[in-house]
């Protein structure tokens, strides 16, 4: 089957003389999909498609199909476990970030989840540090995405 599929795909390739940007964007997604991630640099050997098509291409694929996103509560739970926080301060943040859905699109939900779990958890002292380390980002990204949420 293997070869089969290998023969077409070279007969296609000498037709097309190279692989339009969608179906590039297919092969890297569903390479990621399946958790065997490649550069994306392997699959456009085979194209002659900009990198920036085939990465808008993948873009609107994913957020067809929705590939790849975690709810966001799920980050608020995995940090708030990270710094030991009580669920009252997780149910509160969780809260916080339902009211404020539009602003995460297209941001760092780790960032955003430590943000809406400072607040919940009045700005405590010391806090804001240990959740920039458990999140993997700066106490300053975790600042400035508490100024944009509305409380």
């Amino acid at each position: 089957m293997v070869e089969e599929a290998e023969s077409l795909v070279k007969r296609y390739f000498d037709l097309m003389a190279g692989f339009p940007p969608e179906v590039v964007a297919v092969l890297w997604t569903a390479a990621r999909a399946a958790g065997v991630p490649r550069p994306l640099e392997d699959f456009l050997k085979c194209s002659k498609a900009s990198e920036r098509r085939v990465r808008r291409a993948a873009w609107r694929l994913k957020e067809e199909m929705r590939l790849g996103r975690r709810p966001i509560e799920d980050y608020v739970k995995t940090l708030a476990a990270r710094v030991n926080l009580p669920a009252s301060v997780v149910k509160a943040a969780v809260e916080l970030l339902e009211r404020n859905r539009r602003v995460l699109f297209g941001k760092n939900p780790w960032v955003w989840a430590a943000a809406a779990l400072w607040l919940a958890s009045l700005k405590r002292l010391g806090l804001l540090k240990t959740l920039a380390e458990a999140a993997g980002t700066t106490p300053t990204s975790i600042r400035n995405a508490a100024n944009r949420l509305k409380v």
